[in-house]
């Protein structure tokens, strides 16, 4: 670490202007949550493996801002050379900028790998004292990392219709239609999963995420796929050429956005096809002339793209894709309830699987028996680990249809480890299952018809009553959020106290938000609307037919973590009443796999909180049962049993 940082510091004091600081963030060229190894740039200068954070490096310090999922990770990852800055109670990295760099100072960034917004809030900041951001003309980092891994050349894939559920036409006429509406003649789409969702293709150039490295540009007129064509077979050619798209080389997309400023991009092509019937009332000339705007989402677009374009001439928002994505059709709904039950079943038979294990390797009471486990072990070979168990569990839903790979890296954590909220077992240091200490996995796959994502946490021993009591809080949580009826215009900041009431009667919370949307065979995190604390959890009104994840947690440091993870669909609710005409909506979950009763106190269950457990539990039995063979379905019978309090 100390030889990157030095070479690092040598080549930003050689940089024109002599750089006082560079600053390395997670991101890719499409501010990706979930990057290639190529792109791990950040991990590579600090060592820290999370999937969100930022490195400062000046000419004497380093130092890596992370967020509170992150916290105990960072701290156990980065070297003495590095001080961990703690999002949220640290100084943001703009501000320690302006306040500990001399006047006039030289930030340097790549361009490509920082989003519209972010570069223009730090710019703000850094004026107050003339420092200035500059961007380099190529990536420092990737100058000092000699085994950067190569580009990613893996196919386009075509995600045929049975599952999309609309047609790529009919996608960009709606998208030509909101141009024209907002007066814009193009707009540039930075994000992987919109490229994929908007142009019907999948990929697998990052690990969990099947996207494709990829820029698109549609306009009035024309469309375009930017790509490394290596990666498009003549047959996926003429599909995507069907519909009125033009391929084009990867690289292109920065001559190309300087085209579109110009006005200049297809009369250099000559394609005018791919209109797709928008403007057939006869008023697309009139709209053409008028329509002068090139529209950029400043979260999603890179401050390299930005930078060619006039900025009086720019529409600065949302893509009008991200809300077009997370409203799910009826086939996509359907296709991620169908994912979300054979995934279930996966789970159920792991859990019969480990439930079995535990028992015999470690003489474990087991899932249904409070007891201490008996130290039985008989011999190295018989071991469980966090990595052992979880590849157990990727092995059970590889047997499903439709599998395509797991939709994250699997959560699998024991006592203090299933503390640290993001923890990523390693097979050299990762630790071995223990029947005395709680267990938490956090997982999900991809299939093709639907993303799933479920965390349940068990214990195989003799939970303690604190353990009971935190686990029940969670669950009360949980259920007071999977049961709320809400107006339409309501947004997730609003829902998010609902999962937190239970934990703060004692004095408990936990540092994640609470639910995030999840894509349609896209990426397991998928905007723009939340469930949580944070601001921007109050952009969007949450809408029928989004889905969201209801995952409340609590995580005691250094000793155990508890999270209940499912996956709900916002549907219209049925009320008595319908106060100021805005109607209702209600949530429905598609996750099924039984919550451990022997971790709850029942006597801290409301009545209708027992209800509502008998009826999800009996919903789990009637859906998994034809999915599962005689000794699965006695163990499903067995943890899914009404109880009382």
């Amino acid at each position: 670490m100390a030889e990157i940082l030095s070479a690092l510091r040598s080549l930003m004091a050689s940089h024109s202007p002599p750089l006082h600081a560079l600053i390395v963030p997670s991101e890719d060229y499409h501010q990706s949550e979930y990057v290639s190894d190529r792109d791990k740039r950040r991990e590579f200068v600090s060592g820290f493996t999370g999937s969100a954070g930022l490195a400062l490096i000046t000419k004497d310090e380093a130092r890596l801002w992370t967020d509170g999922r992150y916290f105990l990770q960072a701290m156990q990852q980065l070297s003495d050379q590095w001080q961990l800055m703690r999002i949220g109670e640290d100084p943001s990295v703009d501000s320690w900028i302006s306040d500990n760099l001399p006047r006039e100072a030289a930030i340097g960034v790549d361009p490509w790998c920082v989003s519209v917004d972010t570069a223009q809030r730090w710019e703000r900041a850094f004026a107050k004292n003339q420092q200035k951001l500059i961007q380099t003309s190529s990536n420092l980092v990737d100058e000092v990392w000699k085994n950067q891994p190569p580009a990613e050349t893996n196919p386009v894939i075509v995600h045929p219709l049975e599952f999309a559920g609309r047609s790529v036409s009919e996608k960009l006429k709606d998208l030509r239609e909101k141009l024209a509406i907002e007066r814009a003649r193009g707009i540039i789409i930075t994000a992987l999963d919109e490229v994929a969702w908007l142009y019907n293709i999948r990929g697998s150039d990052v690990s969990y995420c099947p996207v494709v490295h990829a820029f698109a540009i549609v306009t009035l007129n024309s469309a375009f796929l930017y790509v490394d064509k290596r990666k498009v077979s003549s047959k996926v050619s003429s599909s995507i050429q069907e519909n009125g798209i033009e391929v084009r080389e990867y690289g292109a997309v920065s001559s190309d956005v300087a085209l579109l400023a110009s006005n200049q991009l297809e009369k250099d092509t000559g394609l005018s096809s791919g209109r797709n019937d928008v403007c057939e009332t006869g008023t697309c000339e009139a709209e053409e002339n008028n329509n002068d705007l090139i529209w950029v989402d400043p979260a999603s677009c890179c401050y390299a793209l930005f930078s060619k374009l006039d900025a009086k001439k720019m529409l600065l928002q949302q893509s009008p894709l991200a809300l077009a994505k997370a409203l799910k059709n009826p086939v996509e709904l359907d296709g991620l309830r169908n994912a979300h039950i054979r995934d279930g079943a996966a789970v159920v038979q792991y859990l019969v699987w480990l439930d079995k294990q535990m028992q015999e390797i470690y003489g474990a009471s087991g899932y249904f028996l409070e007891g201490k486990g008996a130290s039985k072990k008989r011999s190295e070979t018989m071991k469980l680990t966090e990595v052992t168990a979880s590849d157990k569990l990727e092995g059970f839903r590889a047997t499903k249809e439709h599998f395509r790979g797991l939709s994250f890296p699997t959560i699998s954590s024991v006592g203090p480890n299933a503390a640290v909220i993001h923890y990523s077992p390693q097979p050299e240091t990762c630790a071995e299952l223990d029947p005395d200490s709680i267990y938490l996995f956090d997982s999900g796959a991809q299939y093709l018809d639907g993303t799933t994502d479920i965390t349940r946490t068990v214990h195989f021993g003799k939970p303690s009553e604190h353990e009971k009591a935190c686990y029940t809080s969670v669950l009360k949580g949980h259920i007071a959020l999977g049961n709320a009826r809400f107006p339409n215009g309501t947004n997730g900041h609003a829902l998010d106290i609902l999962a937190r009431i239970p934990l703060w009667r004692y004095g408990l919370d936990y540092r994640h938000g609470t639910g995030h949307g999840i894509g349609s065979y896209l990426n397991v995190h998928e905007g723009p609307h939340l469930i949580s604390f944070r601001p921007q959890a109050r952009n969007v009104p949450l809408q029928a037919s989004m889905t969201v994840t209801d995952e409340p947690g609590y995580y005691a440091d250094g000793n155990f973590g508890i999270r209940l993870e499912n996956v709900l669909v916002i549907k219209e609710a049925d009320t008595e009443f319908n106060f100021g005409d805005k109607g209702y909506l209600s949530f429905e979950h598609i996750t099924w796999a039984p919550y451990q009763i022997k971790l709850i106190d029942l006597s801290l269950l409301t009545p209708e909180e027992i209800e509502w457990l008998n009826t999800y539990h009996s919903k789990c039995r009637e859906i998994l049962a034809p999915s599962m063979d005689k000794n699965e379905l006695d163990w499903l019978k067995k943890a899914t049993e009404p109880v009382s309090a």
